[in-house]
């Protein structure tokens, strides 16, 4: 575990910069080759002899993770991407980007692997969560934004996944069929806004094919469009394990293929320059990039060791972070805020109040300085006399989850889990631990574990103490990468060794969960042990190219519920109990990298649940948390609904500021809320058919289908109301800007966004093309004390009015009227403008 900060003790020394045109003249052919890959997993290649330093990378996009997989450095963990899309705040999403880089400063990195800009084009893609939003200008905007701020302070920023990595099935071979309108409309372009505000200096590509070609070997997108016609003079980075070549990646402009060791850049590269098929000029070109960066990097002020930085200026912002990008959806006879002293007896309700919601999985995860589950801030918020009670009704996870340091103790009779390392199996009395670890919870990948002690097959033995509260039937699981096997009190309960099942976990290469009841006695100790084996000992084969020697377990367990009893005991704790909260949603089981969803449901028997509480207590208040839409056909019948995401450290806390009015809620929805899964524009075109994902909707992504098809959903794209009101007037339109005049006419302070959409009106001739009804082309949030009121601009730039033209390969500014719509949460305002001849252009 790293150490607790000590700024005097902080940084390293400043670095010199690099003689670039020194080593490009003295540099051998194989010593330029070299650095055109990673050295290990994190680390760019040195070149000591030339004083080129290695420059560390670290995974974002909702925090700082650090460089170890196994007992990582604990970290910040701020709201995500979707979550942060929902603030629709580029000045508070700035504040986020300089804290995280004092975490990647305190975590010895000199890039953020962040932020995460794809476009949310379905409701089931897995990682969709990453994303900012369904809206190119959104997302574009808000990844500016975010990369100003991390970069403010030396650190690099990393922008992915370059481009249309959309979806996680069969994304590093599926082959994205889509026009060239729609690419650069909406796929394109929040990369394109974002390197135009904030110069970010490196660019990850994507795994996916677009038009035939892997990202990484097509020249038209990493040099025609990003460094010809953009621009850009930054590194190009592969994705991990995302370069599939030596000529054709190096030829398209990929500059450092990551991580390392090489697989396709050593004695390839040498065979390709000596045969020809790479130009010797062509390394240099990338060698140059490479020391480029190695210099940009220079500037970043890094920790020598990774340690922590929980201070209480960081929890305010994330605190702020995490309240503000919640929507408040309905709230009927105003419901909410509810009143902390007037809530005397208060029933907490379902599976997600205990859990907290912090981040979804994959890359995205990490280990979180702390978490507050929703339960745990409405305990927070209440006085010492209130009551409290909680029924969980149903389960909410798909795995069952890990015991947590909260729950069980070491051999020590501390908070964690202990493990013992072996080079001998269990069953061998005479066998001595060669080391000794202690873990927050019972999970581990030895993706990255070493000692010199350990043979090539090992063996753990994980125990964590248990005292549980409830007498009856526990449910405990295990799933393994390796062989594994689960004794509680030294009885052997689950056999995951004799047969394994392929199963999603750690990559692909783990088992499936194995389940197993075993009855319990409230207060008294069980020792729930789990003798392992590496992953040579491992009956499953296949899995993604990632490297896990060491192998990886999750042994998670809980109370075994009765699903018609656990909903009978929520439905009556609601009819006695005025104030009830409902929480709900998904989890990193459900929304990570590597594993697409479904469908938009909620896990099996919550919609009971839900429709059951509601049924016996109307005015209960119902919290989703998930990253991506998720289905809620109760929600007729839900007076007050609140949405939230994974709002990382401050998930909990953030809900019960907005439910006792704390914080007046002002999130909106950055993606659109179908009614139905059949109604999104990607029903029929999402996943692969046969190898190839035909982006068929074209560019009538998100709310641009459900507006133009005149399809209702459950909540629009912008959505989100507030505690008091707001009253929108004065509108004047140029072609440059949009002004009005905004009021808060309510009696709390709070903030709105007030969205400028743009739409061609066809008066004189109709458009050449196919346009949605109105896109989004600008926004602003605005704060106002009680009474207040505020004159505001928006600005109205080209590529307000702007289309791609497929047969000129340019942008077009469309010559007639356009109407301009200006909208707050409950009115709108319309004005419009016109453009007398039509105007073409390439470039930024």
């Amino acid at each position: 575990m790293g150490a607790e900060r000590n700024d005097s003790a902080m940084e390293a020394p400043p670095r010199k910069l690099v003689n670039i045109e020194h080593v490009l003249e003295n540099a051998s052919l194989a010593e330029k080759i070299s650095l055109l890959a990673g050295s290990d997993f994190w680390h760019s290649t040195p070149l000591p002899q030339y004083d080129v330093p290695a420059v560390k990378c670290t995974d974002g996009p909702n925090g700082v993770r650090g460089s170890r997989f196994f007992n990582p450095v604990p970290a910040l963990c701020i709201p995500c991407g979707s979550g942060l899309g929902a603030t629709w705040n580029p000045e508070l999403i700035e504040q986020a980007g300089k804290l995280l880089s004092k975490e990647c400063e305190a975590k010895g990195a000199h890039v953020w692997l962040g932020p995460t800009v794809n476009i949310i084009r379905s409701p089931l893609n897995g990682r969709g969560f990453e994303s900012f939003s369904e809206d190119p200008h959104l997302s574009g905007i808000l990844a500016g934004s975010i990369i100003k701020g991390v970069q403010s302070r030396g650190t690099l920023a990393a922008l992915k996944h370059f481009v249309a990595n959309d979806q996680e099935t069969e994304k590093m071979s599926v082959d994205v069929c889509i026009s060239d309108r729609a690419l650069r409309e909406i796929y394109l372009m929040p990369f394109q806004i974002a390197l135009r505000d904030s110069n970010p200096r490196v660019v990850m590509s994507s795994y996916n094919k677009v038009q035939g070609l892997h990202v990484s070997e097509s020249p038209k997108i990493l040099q025609d469009i990003l460094r010809k016609e953009w621009g850009f003079d930054g590194l190009i980075m592969s994705d991990w394990y995302g370069t599939y070549s030596c000529e054709a990646a190096l030829n398209a402009g990929v500059d450092i293929e990551m991580p390392g060791p090489s697989r396709y850049r050593e004695k390839e590269a040498l065979a390709a320059v000596f045969s020809g098929k790479v130009a010797q000029h062509t390394i240099d070109e990338r060698a140059r990039k490479v020391l480029e960066f190695v210099n940009d990097a220079a500037l970043a002020r890094v920790a020598k060791e990774e340690t922590t930085r929980d201070v209480p200026e960081d929890r305010n912002l994330n605190r702020r972070l995490a309240g503000e990008s919640i929507v408040l959806l309905k709230n009927e006879e105003n419901i909410l805020p509810l009143t902390a002293e007037q809530c005397d007896e208060v029933a907490v309700i379902g599976p997600n109040a205990e859990i907290p919601a912090a981040c979804g999985g994959g890359s995205a995860s990490l280990r979180p300085y702390y978490t507050s589950s929703v339960l745990q801030g409405i305990r927070g918020s209440l006085p010492p006399n209130a009551k409290v009670h909680h029924e969980p009704g149903v389960y909410g996870h798909i795995l069952l989850p890990p015991f947590t340091a909260e729950h069980v103790f070491n051999d020590a009779g501390l908070p964690g889990v202990t493990i013992e390392m072996f080079n001998e199996q269990h069953n061998m009395a005479s066998r001595k631990p060669f080391d000794h670890v202690t873990i927050p919870d019972t999970t581990y990948q030895l993706m990255d574990y070493r000692h010199p002690d350990k043979a090539e097959t090992f063996f753990m033995s994980m125990r964590a103490h248990f005292t549980p509260e409830h007498t009856g039937p526990y449910e405990f699981g295990l799933a393994s990468y390796g062989e594994s096997n689960l004794y509680i009190n030294d009885e052997l309960v689950i056999d995951n060794s004799t047969e394994q099942t392929p199963g999603g976990m750690f990559f692909g290469k783990g088992s499936a969960e194995k389940r197993a009841i075993y009855k319990m006695t409230a207060g008294e100790r069980y020792v729930l042990r789990v003798e392992a084996g590496s992953a040579s000992t491992s009956k499953v084969t296949g899995g993604s190219l990632l490297a896990i020697p060491g192998g990886a377990c999750r042994l998670g367990g809980c109370r075994k519920i009765d699903r018609k009893e656990g909903i009978r005991r929520a439905v009556e704790l609601a009819k006695r109990c005025k104030y009830t909260v409902v929480i709900a949603g998904l989890n990193a089981d459900l929304e990570k990298e590597g594993k697409d969803r479904k469908n938009m449901d909620l896990p099996p028997d919550v919609d009971k649940l839900i429709s059951a509480v509601l049924k016996a207590q109307p005015d209960a208040i119902i919290v989703t948390q998930a990253g991506n839409p998720i289905r809620m056909p109760w929600r007729h019948s839900a007076k007050a609904m609140i949405h939230s995401w994974y709002g990382g450290n401050e998930a909990g806390n953030g809900v019960a500021d907005v439910l006792f009015g704390r914080i007046n809620p002002s999130g909106k929805l950055p993606m659109t809320f179908p009614d139905r899964l059949e109604d999104n524009p990607a029903f029929l075109s999402f996943g692969s058919d046969n190898g190839k994902v035909h982006y068929s909707e074209g560019v009538f992504v998100g709310y641009r289908w459900y507006e133009t098809r005149c399809i209702t959903p459950a909540f629009p794209f912008g959505h989100g109301l507030s505690y008091t009101t707001f009253d929108i007037s004065g509108i004047q339109v140029s072609p440059s800007q949009v002004q009005f005049s905004i009021q808060n006419t309510g009696k709390r302070a709070g903030a709105e966004v007030i969205q400028m959409y743009i739409r061609y009106f066809a008066v004189s001739q109709d458009s050449k093309f196919a346009r949605p009804r109105q896109e989004l082309k600008g926004f602003k949030k605005i704060y106002l004390e009680p009474g207040e009121r505020k004159l505001a601009t928006i600005p109205i730039d080209k590529y307000s009015t702007a289309v791609w033209d497929e047969k000129r390969n340019s942008w077009c500014c469309e010559k007639g009227d356009y109407i301009v719509n200006v909208v707050s949460a409950t009115e709108g305002l319309m004005g419009s403008f016109k453009i007398e001849k039509s105007i073409f252009w390439n470039g930024l």
